[in-house]
């Protein structure tokens, strides 16, 4: 099973929620038990389901994985170039102190140059941070429903083995 990503690096949990969405249906449709609050399951679609869902959450922890591994690559890459602008801006710096006439003038823009590329590696940085921690707060969204349909889903067999 793949996880599919949508329009600006979203991941699509529809095939996930589906899942879940099916583990409720089975317990919501499941025979009931008069005067109990219990059901009654059948214990092989449960884990059927299970199963499912365990196969399909390996993918999604590996997205996470994946997006933190970007995260880190962005970075690397807004460093090397905020490094390429500072050496940049420091060639540029060292040309115009050799101009005596204009050595004021170059240290002046020699200063531009180094703040904004410091102030682009930082957005960038920024941009690439929020954007993992996003796609991390959906992945624990996601996450979440699926621990509390297990959870909902065992304590109802915990019920049904209960009133045996």
């Amino acid at each position: 099973m793949e996880t599919k990503i949508g329009v600006g690096g979203q991941v699509d949990f529809s095939d996930f929620t589906s899942l879940i969405d099916k583990l409720e249906d089975t317990v919501t449709t499941a025979k009931h038990i008069p005067m109990t609050g219990s059901v009654v399951l059948t214990e092989q679609n449960l884990f059927d389901l299970v199963d499912e869902m365990r196969q399909r959450l390996p993918e999604e922890l590996k997205h996470a994985r994946w997006v933190v591994k970007e995260r880190q690559e962005i970075v690397k890459e807004a460093e090397k170039e905020a490094d390429r602008l500072i050496d940049e801006s420091k060639e540029k710096a060292e040309q115009l102190i050799a101009d005596s006439e204009i050595v004021k003038q170059s240290e002046s823009r020699a200063n531009e140059i180094i703040a904004a590329a410091k102030a682009k590696e930082r957005e960038v940085r920024l941009q690439a941070e929020d954007y993992a921690d996003e796609m991390l707060a959906n992945l624990e969204v996601n996450l979440g429903k699926l621990l509390t349909a297990v959870q909902r889903g065992r304590d109802r067999l915990q019920g049904k083995v209960e009133s045996r």
